[in-house]
């Protein structure tokens, strides 16, 4: 009986001194959020805008669009798994600057591109995508000349020119215009809408008595101010941007014409008012789909307000909308495949945005105008009735 009793002794002093010297369990590790997706690995987006120069207001309202579709997205699981990652190319509104910004960004091996919002500054990297075969959904730049250089991974989600010559010729008609004058800054987007407008005011059997080109950054427009009301045009269309086209607006009022003023999208920043001042009273504008006007942007506001302080801009909906379009594709090619998904977004019909639906031509623009039209009041813009 001592005998058992020494051999259990020994073997209850042999265990604990193995379970003394056994390591001890380390604590489980943090793992977050249990609900957060769980990625394999990253997908890379490039976005191409200008977020210095006279538009980068415009650059940075639809890189901060784009953030925020990006984030709804990867919380919603990402693409095929990987979480979306971004890298940006400042193209400056500049065509230099935009072909080094496209190059960057085939460098960085993106697989597709999101952006564009100066023509001038999009049409020289098209062959750049081309060649490299990435995919380039065009968020706001919609001058026809890219219709014509793209060379097929190029797709418009902002109406191309003729659908605004269209809006202009519509406006100018409502408000009683019968002589217009047309000024533009000889940029590929400016040139193109106002040559296109041109003809459209012509072929409805009105009078075109101004068609003028002035430098960027000019600052004093005194002569064609004299040229315009010595014409007896009854109203102008500004189809550059808003920097100019506000000191414009101020110096033809000031000028003495009382004429109708319509300024194109590129002019359709709430800028243009708080420069132009009362000059910008009564001035019209052929927009794009600005969010404010959209009740299915409410949600949207909330969000972009909420993450920077500040109101979205009105590329921000097309720039949301577009993200969410190249997703969708993404999506329906199972691939990261270029031709995959090039073959998706063409194949795109009645996706639905904020703006509307999106359904590409053979030419791959929208096969609908998203043009609307709205009115300088009180410093700011509203929809024209």
């Amino acid at each position: 009986m001592v005998k058992r009793l020494m051999i259990l002794t020994l073997v209850v002093v042999l265990m604990a001194s193995v379970v003394g010297c056994a390591k001890p369990a380390e604590p489980p590790a943090d793992t977050g959020d249990a609900s957060a997706p769980k990625f394999d690995g990253e997908l890379l987006l490039g976005v191409m805008v200008p977020v210095t120069g006279s538009e980068a207001t415009y650059g940075k309202d639809m890189e901060n669009a784009i953030k925020i579709a990006v984030e709804e997205i990867n919380a919603a699981g990402g693409l095929l798994g990987k979480e979306v990652k971004l890298t940006l190319g400042d193209d400056g509104c500049d065509p230099q600057m935009g072909s080094a910004a496209a190059s960057k960004l085939v460098s960085a091996e993106v697989k597709a591109v999101l952006g564009g919002y100066c023509s001038g500054a999009t049409i020289p990297t098209l062959k750049i995508y081309g060649d490299a075969k990435v995919p380039f959904v065009i968020i706001a730049a919609n001058s026809t000349k890219i219709i014509e250089e793209n060379p097929g991974w190029a797709f418009m989600i902002n109406s191309p020119g003729y659908h605004q010559a269209n809006a202009a010729a519509d406006c100018h008609e409502k408000l009683g215009t019968t002589k217009l004058a047309l000024v533009h800054q000889g940029d590929g987007f400016s040139e193109d809408l106002a040559t296109l407008t041109k003809k459209e005011w012509e072929s409805r059997g009105k009078q075109v008595v101004g068609f003028d080109v002035v430098n960027k950054g000019e600052q004093d427009f005194s002569s064609l101010v004299t040229k315009i009301k010595s014409s007896g045009a009854e109203g102008v269309y500004w189809t550059a941007y808003h920097a100019d086209g506000a000191l414009l607006i101020k110096q033809l009022r000031q000028g003495g014409f009382t004429g109708n003023i319509v300024v194109a999208d590129g002019s359709s920043s709430v800028q243009l008012l708080e420069i132009a001042g009362q000059a910008g009273e009564g001035v019209y504008c052929t927009s794009p789909p600005v969010v404010d006007f959209l009740p299915a942007a409410k949600e949207f506001i909330s969000k972009y307000t909420a993450a920077y302080n500040q109101q979205p801009g009105p590329y921000s909906g097309l720039a949301y909308d577009g993200t969410h379009l190249l997703a969708d594709a993404i999506k329906r090619a199972g691939s990261t495949d270029p031709d995959a998904i090039r073959s998706a977004l063409e194949d795109t019909k009645d996706f639905k945005t904020l703006s509307g639906t999106i359904t590409f031509t053979p030419e791959k623009v929208l096969e609908k105008s998203n043009f609307i039209s709205i009115k300088g009041v009180g410093g700011k813009w509203v929809l024209a009735e």
